[in-house]
């Protein structure tokens, strides 16, 4: 089986797994996962922290959004922009939202939005993830092609990218393209992955 085809039967395999699972599973990993997030200080203090809408049994971010505001932080959610890059709108809980051409809601004519580079921290779906931080999302590239400008400077620095994963989305090891964004940590139900240590030591396991 060649690289593409292994891809993407990795990545309906895992989609399917994860809408499968029964909602009080979902509830308890949603637990999890901001118990995992606030182990990392930029949850709790970056002011800018966008996110996404959960679809298609993504792992739902619906404990992890409210702290943010209670906290003095924006939450900010992806919109689709020109060329297959993202730009973030503030979204608060009643805002208006529409679905985009792929059926993701995203913010209704916002007042204001942000490009990739003015974000603080970037919780990132994604479908499978290993421990060096590399990352299988839906094939579209759009935030490869949004965060292209990190893969030019040292890391971590800002954003910090998250990814977002239930712990049986983790892989043995990912292949990898030139233009992939690695990221920074993973945050599942289960734990914080500081996938920066594991990059650099080349232990896929540290």
């Amino acid at each position: 089986m060649d690289a593409a085809a292994h891809r993407r039967n990795l990545r309906e395999q895992l989609a399917e797994r994860r809408r499968a699972l029964p909602p009080p599973a979902r509830m308890a990993a949603a637990q999890g996962l901001r118990r995992s997030l606030e182990q990392l200080p930029e949850y709790l203090t970056d002011v800018r922290v966008a996110g996404y809408w959960a679809t298609g049994g993504e792992l739902p971010l619906n404990l992890v959004i409210p702290p943010l505001a209670a906290r003095g932080q924006r939450f900010l959610l992806p919109i689709l922009a020109r060329g297959r890059q993202l730009h973030f709108a503030p979204w608060r809980e009643g805002d208006a939202i529409q679905p985009n051409r792929y059926g993701i809601p995203e913010p209704v004519a916002p007042h204001e939005w942000f490009a990739p580079f003015q974000l603080d921290l970037v919780l990132v779906p994604l479908l499978a993830f290993d421990r060096r931080g590399h990352r299988l999302g839906h094939g579209g590239g759009y935030y490869d092609r949004s965060f292209a400008f990190l893969n030019e400077q040292s890391r971590p620095t800002e954003p910090l990218l998250v990814g977002v994963a239930y712990a049986f989305q983790e892989v043995e090891s990912l292949a990898t393209e030139p233009w992939d964004v690695p990221l920074d940590y993973v945050a599942t139900d289960r734990e914080l992955i500081d996938c920066t240590a594991s990059a650099q030591d080349g232990n896929p396991h540290a």
